[in-house]
């Protein structure tokens, strides 16, 4: 039996997609709604920073010892330049990730974790079943020195970019999740 009618086989849990990485890994997240119309939420409010700001979704990003990611929502130096196909975590200014509702303990810990670690400046935490976003700054080498928790609907957050920009993220706009539908 092949591995592509192994794959073909394979139930993936409802709600998730799964993506095949060219060095083999098999990576599933979760898609909802809330997930995908937050990020869209977040790359409107980076068009102040330029039409032609590298900003990425799910895009993958190599970091050290192959941790490779592929957050919800990064922003790069404008001066980042790709390495054969994807950037390196030395060109990211900000990452940020969409909790929902299996991914919990990976971003808020797992995620804070590793992204300190590697020194990305600023990690967001994007919550939309807690309401609050969560920013996270000074990166150390097992986290963050500090994190700040801003409720939805509280305005406008202004986060300054290690390259003098500032992205800046409406509070005021970001996708409440709709209450389950009853199934009858």
């Amino acid at each position: 039996m092949s591995i592509d009618s192994t794959i073909a086989r394979t139930e993936f849990p409802e709600g998730h997609v799964a993506f095949f990485g060219i060095d083999g890994k098999i990576i599933l997240t979760p898609q909802s709604f809330e997930h995908s119309s937050t990020i869209r939420s977040m790359q409107i409010d980076s068009l102040s920073l330029g039409r032609h700001a590298k900003v990425a979704s799910d895009v993958y990003i190599d970091f050290p010892a192959d941790e490779n990611s592929a957050p919800d929502f990064a922003i790069l130096s404008e001066d980042a330049r790709r390495e054969g196909t994807r950037y390196s975590f030395e060109d990211v200014l900000l990452i940020s990730e969409v909790v929902s509702t299996s991914s919990v303990r990976k971003d808020y810990d797992d995620c804070t974790a590793k992204y300190g670690r590697y020194g990305i400046p600023i990690y967001l935490v994007v919550d939309p079943y807690a309401r609050e976003v969560v920013l996270h700054t000074q990166p150390t080498g097992t986290g963050y020195i500090a994190a700040h928790t801003h409720k939805y609907g509280t305005g406008k957050l202004p986060i300054p970019l290690a390259d003098g920009r500032t992205f800046t993220l409406d509070l005021d706009q970001l996708p409440l999740p709709e209450p389950e539908a009853d199934v009858h």
